[in-house]
């Protein structure tokens, strides 16, 4: 499918002047606010069961005009680009804002970066031969083992076309490209069905993706993560030492601490985490970091949707909380700067503190060494769901690919095995940490309050000591 013109608002729709002086009318009198327009086109195609199963095109824009003052926010929203709607819609923000007396806080400062290119994704191959792409990963996978029963292949992307005017008069733009493979299979043996998959993407065009040498590694992958549950036992339970490995299982960290280190959790001290800045909670060496700096990455983004720059924020340094992630709303009234992590998931949401990439960085240890030192636990390489309770970092999270391991020797890869534990008290009983950080492929989105967002996660081997491992009898 063509790319579209590129969005200009302001240009077709708007003129630029009279929006600006509706957004000051709505924010007279109030500590911030903005205008947030934005165009998002997306494409999804899923081939199962060798046929093209789903083909979604779909295309939104609109606007969302804000004001704040104090803990309050008015917010209002339309899919009508126009001056009528912008001004019915300044009078619903400007609610919030009731007899005024604030003052606006500092503008963001401006910055150059750019993390992506701004190449559609759109125009990278015509429809047809991403359908044949997905047909011949269907007849790979089919042709490397007789085992394989099932192949479920998708191809997504999209393009978000963003700008901001601030009351201040500051504008910024950008177009943020998002693309995603996914392979899943299942294969059968001696009456016993077990599936696999892998995938990810990034902010980048669909031609890496759909370059040979990619998608047949991913293939690969998800066939021989069916392959290694075919052999899997039944899980121990109990509580043991547990080795995470390197990149995806950065989702637990994402999950069981990086939500508690948001800051409206903690202004508001429903965080575990909250009154111990300055505190030691990790183990010595583990330093943490939420960074949106990093090109090309899902999670990364040029500036946040309020027009604060991403940044790199370290927010666990040697075991000893040093930071949180903020909007402009939470940094102002806990009196710390904005870390540009104020996000949202449409047009028709209203910003809130939110992870970008969630990594806690590499040690100095050997993974083997790692390994090594575990004496009776599980080795978990992939994650699949999980829950958290934000409150009190409690969580539980399913493995979808794990093993025994024994005198540190790994065995026998186990199935059902579900880790249990506190996010807090897990940074505490880190025991090792490998020089091995990697990053995920580039497969995650976070849910907070209704909306979601894509994010990236990565760690290098961990040894945790004395998780809950849920599984049956040990």
């Amino acid at each position: 499918m063509p790319s579209s013109p590129r969005f200009r608002p302001f240009d077709d729709n708007l003129d630029a002047d009279r929006a600006l002086a509706i957004l000051r009318s709505a924010t007279d009198g109030a500590d911030d606010g903005e205008l947030f327009l934005e165009r998002r086109r997306g494409e999804a195609l899923v081939f199962d069961d060798g046929r093209l199963r789903n083909a979604s095109y779909d295309a939104a824009e609109g606007f969302g005009l804000r004001a704040v003052r104090g803990e309050a926010t008015g917010y209002a929203h339309a899919t009508e680009i126009s001056e009528a709607s912008l001004r019915r819609a300044a009078e619903t923000a400007r609610i919030a804002v009731g007899s005024g007396g604030g003052r606006l806080a500092a503008a963001p400062r401006p910055s150059n970066q750019r993390l992506y290119s701004d190449h559609d994704p759109f125009d990278d191959a015509a429809f047809a031969v991403k359908v044949e792409l997905l047909r011949e990963i269907d007849d790979f996978l089919r042709g490397l083992d007789p085992r394989v029963v099932q192949v479920t292949a998708s191809l997504a992307a999209a393009m978000q076309e963003v700008e901001i005017l601030r009351p201040e008069g500051g504008r910024l733009a950008e177009a943020r490209p998002m693309v995603r493979l996914n392979v899943s299979v299942i294969v059968e043996e001696n009456g016993r069905r077990e599936s696999g998959s892998a995938g990810g993407g990034g902010r980048h065009g669909l031609a890496p993706l759909m370059a040979r040498e990619h998608w047949q590694g991913v293939a690969r992958e998800a066939l021989r993560i069916a392959a290694v549950n075919l052999r899997a036992e039944p899980a121990p339970a109990g509580v043991m030492d547990v080795v995470l490995g390197p990149g995806w299982p950065g989702i637990l960290l994402h999950e069981a601490v990086g939500h508690g280190l948001e800051g409206d959790f903690n202004r508001k001290k429903t965080s575990a985490f909250a009154g111990l800045m300055g505190s030691r909670v990790a183990a010595p060496g583990v330093t943490v970091v939420d960074d949106g700096t990093l090109p090309d990455r899902r999670g990364s983004i040029s500036f946040d949707d309020e027009g604060t720059p991403s940044g790199r924020n370290v927010l666990i340094e040697d075991g000893i909380l040093v930071g949180f992630m903020q909007d402009r709303q939470n940094a102002r009234l806990m009196g710390v700067p904005a870390t540009g992590n104020g996000r949202r998931e449409s047009y028709a949401h209203a910003p809130m503190p939110r992870m970008t990439n969630t990594i806690m960085l590499g040690g100095e240890t050997d993974p083997k060494d790692v390994l090594a030192g575990l004496g009776n636990g599980i080795y978990a390489v992939g994650f699949g769901g999980g829950q958290v309770d934000i409150t009190n970092g409690k969580f539980v999270f399913s493995c979808t690919e794990a093993y025994r391991v024994k005198d540190g020797k790994v065995g026998a890869p186990v199935k059902g095995a579900t880790l249990i534990g506190d996010g807090a008290t897990a940074l505490q009983k880190i025991r090792a940490i490998g020089n091995d950080m990697a990053l995920d492929p580039g497969m995650g989105n976070c849910g907070k309050n209704g909306q979601w967002v894509p994010v990236g996660v990565g760690q290098p081997t961990l040894l945790i000591g004395g998780l809950t491992v849920g599984g049956s009898a040990a």
